[in-house]
C-alpha cells in the first residue's frame, strides 16, 4: 500500500500517530483515568475521534477562566453511529436518560442522521457509552479516517424499495467497520485476550484512510442526503416498482480552507450502474484504492475528491473495476426534484404513518412554552414503531399504527409541537452546524446566531410574498462544511466574529454548487445585500424557477470559483 507521491515528503503527523497506536488504542485508557485534568493530550484526542468522541471546550468561559488561571472548561462531545438515522423508543429513551445524567441536557441531531453529545465530562465518557452499548448503539467510527456514519433514506416504509436501500445502507455500514477492538476494551472494559492471533485490519490496513470518508444511499425523486456531496454515493434506481440496481458517485466533498485556492467544494461523478448484490464489493474498492492512493503528506489535499481531480475519473473507475471484478454498466436515468423533509402526517405501503417534525438546527431541549424533549420521551414511552433522524436535522415517528396516530397526535398537541410545521419555507430548508461555543474549528455564530438571521430573511420574504417559497439557507461556522452551505441558495461560511464569506446560486435538489456573491459579510449585511435580489426574484422569476436557479441565471457573474459534478465550471 504505498502512494507514490508520498514517496518524496514527509507524511502528516497523523500518519505515524496512527501507524503507532496498536490499532486505536494509543493512550487513551490510561488518559481518561487521570483525574488531575479534565483534558487529553493532543495526539490522544486525534486518536479518539475513531471512537466518535472530540473534546471540546465552552469558549464563552476561555477568558474569564485564564483570567483566574484555572483550566478551560473542558469536556466531550461523542457522536453515536446511528446507519439511517433509525433509532428505536427504547433507544430514544436510554439517550434522553443518559443526556440528562451524564451530558448536556440536550440531544441534538446531525446532519448525517445521527445524535450528538455535548457537555460530556472526562468521567463521564465511559458511562454514556457503556450506557448507550446497553440499548446495542455505539460511536464506533463515528468520526475518524474511516467511513463514517451511513446516511439513507429516512423513511423506508413508504416502498418495499426503499426498504431494500436501507438495509443495503445498513449492510454497508457494517462491512466498512474497523475490526480493532480498541472502542470495547477501552470504554466496555473487554480483557484483551492474551496470546491470540495479531490483531489484523484488512480493509484499513495499520495507518486507516488518509482522511474521513463519507456515503450516502439516496432514492429519488428526494435528494436528502446530498449524494454529489459524499466520498462515495449510491443512488437507487427503481425501475417497474423493483429496486434494478445504484447509479454509483465518487468524489464528493465541501471541506475548503479560506484563502487556499488548492482546497475547494466538489460534487461527485457518476461512475455507473451497478446491481444490488455488488454494493459491498464496489464500496470496498473504492474504500481501499483511496487508502492506497489518497495524500498521507497533506491531510487539506487528502479527501478522495482530491485523489480523483489528481488521477482523473477514468483511471479510478478502471482501479475500482478491477479491485471490485464489477464492470460499470452506463448510468440509469434518474431525476432529483426535491431535498426537503415531509412534514405532518403520511401514510406507507405497509399501512402504517409516519409524522414527519421540524426542528430547527436538529436541537432537541425543552425551552418555556416549548417543551419538545419531554414531548419526544412521552411519545417513546408510548410508540411501537421506531424514530427515524433526517439528513436535514429532522425527525420523522415511523412505524405509527391507525390506533396509535391520535395518542401520538394528541401528544404533540398538548405540547404546542402540532404547530411546529407550520414555518416558513426557508425556515425548514435551515441548516446549521453547533459553531460556538464548544467547536474548536468554529469562526464564527451558527446555532446560536440562526434564529435571528431567520426572522430576518422571513420580513423580507413576507414583504414580497415568498413566505411559502422553499428557500433552502445554510450557515456553518467555518469552511469544513459541516452542514453542506456551498449546497445551498443561501449560504453563509463563518471567516471572523460576525463575518462571513456570502454564496448563492446552487441548485435547490443538490445538483450544483453555489458560487461566492460577497467575500466578508455581517449577518445583517447578507440580508441587505439580498433583499433587492428576494424582491428581483419575487418580480422576475421564471415559471417555476427556484431561488438558487434565479441567482444564477440572473445575479451571479460569469466568473466562478467552485467545481460542479465531476468537472470544473467554466471560468
Amino acid at each position: 500500500m504505498t502512494n507514490e507521491p508520498n514517496a518524496v515528503k514527509p507524511l502528516s503527523a497523523n500518519e505515524p500517530l496512527k501507524a503507532a497506536s496498536r490499532h486505536l488504542r494509543g493512550h487513551i485508557a490510561e488518559e481518561l483515568a487521570d483525574t488531575s485534568t479534565g483534558a487529553i493530550a493532543e495526539e490522544t484526542g486525534q486518536l479518539t475521534k475513531f471512537h466518535g468522541l472530540y473534546l471540546q471546550d465552552d469558549r464563552d468561559l476561555r477568558v474569564a477562566l485564564k483570567k483566574a488561571g484555572k483550566e478551560k472548561a473542558f469536556s466531550f462531545m461523542l457522536r453515536v453511529r446511528l446507519p439511517g438515522g433509525k433509532a428505536t423508543p427504547a433507544q430514544w429513551l436510554v439517550l434522553d436518560q443518559l443526556a440528562r445524567d451524564v451530558a448536556s441536557p440536550s440531544l441534538r441531531l446531525t446532519t448525517r442522521q445521527t445524535f450528538q453529545f455535548h457537555g460530556v465530562l472526562k468521567g463521564n465518557v465511559k458511562k454514556l457509552i457503556q450506557g448507550m452499548h446497553r440499548v446495542l448503539l455505539d460511536s464506533i467510527a463515528a468520526c475518524g479516517d474511516v467511513n463514517r456514519n451511513v446516511m439513507a433514506p429516512p423513511n423506508p416504509e413508504r416502498s418495499p424499495a426503499a426498504q431494500e436501500v436501507y438495509e443495503a445502507a445498513r449492510s454497508w455500514s457494517e462491512f466498512a467497520l474497523p475490526k480493532t477492538r480498541a472502542y470495547h476494551e477501552i470504554y466496555l472494559d473487554e480483557e484483551l485476550v492474551a496470546g491470540g492471533e495479531p490483531e489484523q485490519e484488512p480493509m484499513y490496513g495499520d495507518t486507516y484512510l488518509p482522511r474521513k470518508f463519507k456515503t450516502g444511499f439516496v432514492l429519488p425523486p428526494s435528494n436528502d442526503v446530498d449524494v454529489f456531496s459524499q466520498d462515495l454515493g449510491f443512488i437507487a434506481i427503481v425501475e417497474e416498482g423493483r429496486l434494478a440496481g445504484y447509479n454509483v458517485t465518487v468524489g464528493g466533498g465541501l471541506g475548503m480552507s479560506h484563502g487556499n485556492a488548492e482546497t475547494f467544494p466538489r460534487l461527485a461523478d457518476v461512475l455507473g450502474f451497478i446491481t444490488p448484490d455488488s454494493v459491498n464489493r464496489v464500496g470496498e474498492a473504492v474504500l481501499t484504492t483511496q487508502r492506497d492512493f489518497g495524500d498521507r503528506t497533506n491531510r487539506k489535499h487528502a479527501r478522495l475528491k482530491y485523489t480523483i481531480e489528481d488521477r482523473g475519473i477514468e483511471w479510478f473507475k478502471g482501479e475500482v473495476e478491477r479491485r471490485s471484478g464489477v464492470g460499470f454498466a452506463p448510468a440509469r436515468a434518474f431525476e432529483f426534484t426535491t431535498i426537503q423533509d415531509p412534514c405532518g402526517w403520511h401514510e406507507c405501503v405497509d399501512g402504517t404513518w409516519f409524522y414527519g417534525l421540524h426542528i430547527l438546527s436538529g436541537r432537541i431541549v425543552d425551552r418555556e412554552g416549548w417543551p419538545m424533549k419531554t414531548a419526544l420521551r412521552e411519545i417513546a414511552g408510548v410508540h411501537t414503531g421506531d424514530f427515524r433522524l433526517t439528513p436535514s436535522q429532522n425527525l420523522t415517528i415511523s412505524g405509527v399504527t391507525s390506533a396509535q396516530k391520535p395518542v401520538i397526535q394528541a401528544i404533540l398537541a398538548k405540547h404546542g409541537l402540532d404547530r411546529e410545521n407550520d414555518r416558513s419555507g426557508m425556515r425548514l430548508n435551515a441548516l446549521s452546524c453547533v459553531a460556538l461555543p464548544t467547536c474548536g474549528l468554529a469562526l464564527a455564530e451558527s446555532e446560536r446566531a440562526l434564529p435571528e438571521l431567520l426572522e430576518k430573511f422571513e420580513s423580507v420574504l413576507e414583504e414580497n410574498g415568498l413566505s411559502h417559497d422553499a428557500i433552502s439557507l445554510r450557515v456553518t461556522g467555518c469552511p469544513n462544511g459541516c452542514a453542506r452551505p456551498y449546497l445551498a441558495e443561501i449560504g453563509l461560511v463563518g471567516k471572523a466574529p460576525n463575518k462571513y464569506a456570502l454564496y448563492v446560486g446552487a441548485a435547490y435538489n443538490g445538483t450544483r454548487l453555489n458560487r461566492l456573491l460577497s467575500p466578508s459579510v455581517s449577518l445583517d449585511g447578507a440580508v441587505e445585500t439580498l433583499r433587492p435580489v428576494i424582491k428581483r426574484y419575487a418580480t422576475e422569476r421564471l415559471q417555476g424557477e427556484g431561488f438558487g436557479d434565479f441567482c444564477q441565471r440572473a445575479v451571479l457573474p460569469e466568473d466562478a470559483t467552485f467545481h460542479s459534478i465531476g468537472t470544473p465550471v467554466a471560468a
